[in-house]
């Protein structure tokens, strides 16, 4: 994990789920996923959109040409557990598609502007991926 990513998952436990920085004041998420190959534990944090009872997540890698890892391993494994503010939910992910992503996506790109932005940087769709609470 980057340096960069451990500060502001540190920050986020510490805060419970407040941070500073360039995500200051964004709905922000810790993503604790399964490696697709190695089965080993991963945490990212990533803005998301709250949408009903369900948490949107961008594969946006930052208009990256490729995937974040984090979206291969959902697609290998899509149990995993988010942190929201100081609660602790299992999660099942969920790929959207057409119309749903496309509307989920403007939404985020009009809410924040980058999203836009990564969007045109790259030739692949970016990835929206839904995060549901499990059944349990």
């Amino acid at each position: 994990m980057s340096s960069y990513n451990a500060a502001i998952i540190a920050e986020f436990r510490a805060n419970e789920g407040r941070v500073g920085g360039n995500f200051a004041g964004a709905p922000l998420l810790l993503l604790t996923s399964s490696g697709a190959k190695s089965g080993r534990p991963s945490t990212s944090p990533m803005m998301y959109l709250a949408e009903g009872d369900r948490w949107l997540v961008f594969a946006s890698n930052a208009g990256a040409p490729t995937n974040p890892a984090w979206y291969h391993n959902l697609r290998a494994n899509p149990d995993a557990v988010i942190e929201v503010g100081s609660e602790t939910v299992e999660v099942t992910a969920t790929v959207t598609e057409g119309a749903e992503r496309d509307r989920i996506y403007a939404e985020q790109a009009r809410l924040y502007p980058g999203f836009g932005e990564y969007q045109e940087k790259t030739t692949r769709v970016i990835p929206v991926v839904a995060l549901e609470r499990r059944a349990g």
